[in-house]
């Protein structure tokens, strides 16, 4: 995979790439780094957040794969890194299909590099803001299947739709053609329940607003679980992010303390 972590003076930042340094990767410029390090110095435990969302998408997409998924929609991908959909979903499924979404450049360039020679999985340009484009993309219809079920996965990613009509208008389209016995796996920022200093979230918030394109909102868990209407909710139901069947090997920085995960999450099984 060819290495973008260069000077990158000239590059915007990004919440894709953003995500990627928290997480620790190599895959960012110079603004994600100085616009992450700024968050990171507000919010210290920031980088732990990332790690414990990014463990709820690994046993999503295990469970879905388990319950007989073999296609995934993955909308606001990101950037590759450790424990992507299709290693996990092809574990279990080796015909597993995958499409990647993401509005970042960087991230769908650096995808479709991982991916070469990966006949089932691809990577597209399109905005979730935007989902009918997502859907009519030529390689969407080529690899997904609409008449079987999908795992549609949207991880942090709808906390960067700001209007709240806007994001739940998203997740309405997005699942609009999926069968029943297709799922949906939603995880969202949120700062309900924390016991924290969270005086400078809105500091927070300017770093996003003033260095992306995609400025950040928090929400609750019950505007997330609305989001879910008309779906089954697989058990537990929607909960902190280390509260959705933890497993072996997860990371325990919240497991004492749940609300302090800044996330909510949920699947839901299309009826």
């Amino acid at each position: 995979m060819a290495s973008v972590a260069n000077d990158g003076n000239n590059k915007p930042a990004t919440a894709a790439r953003i995500y990627d340094f928290h997480l620790g990767g190599t895959h960012n410029f110079a603004a994600d780094r100085a616009a992450a390090q700024a968050i990171t110095k507000m919010f210290p435990f920031v980088p732990l957040l990332a790690r414990t969302n990014r463990a709820f998408l690994g046993r999503a997409v295990r469970h879905l794969a388990g319950q007989g998924i073999t296609q995934f929609l993955d909308v606001g991908s990101g950037i590759p890194t450790e424990g992507n959909v299709h290693e996990i979903a092809q574990e279990i499924v080796p015909e597993a299909r995958v499409v990647y979404v993401d509005m970042d450049p960087v991230a769908v360039s650096e995808s479709l590099d991982l991916l070469e020679g990966n006949d089932n999985a691809t990577a597209i340009r399109a905005d979730l803001r935007d989902p009918q484009s997502i859907l009519d993309h030529p390689q969407v219809r080529k690899i997904i299947d609409f008449d079987q079920p999908v795992g549609l996965l949207m991880v942090a990613v709808l906390h960067f739709v700001s209007e709240d009509e806007a994001a739940a208008g998203a997740v309405r389209e997005l699942l609009r053609p999926l069968v029943p016995g297709s799922y949906l796996a939603i995880s969202h920022g949120s700062a309900e329940g924390m016991q924290r200093d969270l005086t400078d979230l809105d500091n927070a918030q300017d770093v996003y607003k003033r260095d992306t394109a995609t400025p950040f909102v928090l929400r609750s868990k019950a505007q997330v679980g609305g989001w879910f209407e008309g779906l089954e909710l697989v058990e537990p139901g929607v909960v902190w992010l280390p509260e959705w069947r933890p497993a072996p090997g997860d990371p325990q920085d919240f497991v004492d303390r749940p609300t302090e995960s800044g996330g909510v999450c949920a699947v839901g099984k299309v009826r």
